[in-house]
């Protein structure tokens, strides 16, 4: 069992930045793909972006330019560091594991909230 702890939330003014993390259990980590979706109040839970084993990244539309996700092996843990927030950046963000395609794993999410 994959248990995946996030880190990093809180309250940042338009325009500012955060730095989010999330920490792996278990030996699998380096072989999977880490993903951080978001989920809005009222909203489905979207995918923010992505990276592969070998550090190949995908990024929604919204977030491209601003954000940017990378991981580290050797810590088993997986960033988001996110640039020039705006208020709908505003979400829960979950961090997930797909080991083999059929194994997925979720954290319990960190809350980010942009306003003035």
């Amino acid at each position: 069992q994959v248990q995946l702890v996030e880190s990093g939330g809180g309250l940042v003014q338009p325009g500012g930045s955060l730095r989010l993390s999330c920490a792996a259990s278990g030996s699998i980590f380096g072989r999977s793909v880490m993903g951080w979706y978001r989920q809005a109040p009222g909203k489905q839970r979207e995918l923010v972006a992505t990276i592969t084993s070998g550090e190949d990244t995908n990024y929604a539309d919204s977030v491209k330019g601003r954000f940017t996700v990378s991981r580290d092996n050797a810590k088993n843990t997986v960033y988001l560091q996110m640039n020039s927030l705006k208020p709908e950046d505003t979400a829960v963000y979950y961090c997930t594991l797909r080991f083999l395609t059929i194994y997925n794993f979720w954290g319990q999410g960190t809350q980010v909230t942009v306003s003035s």
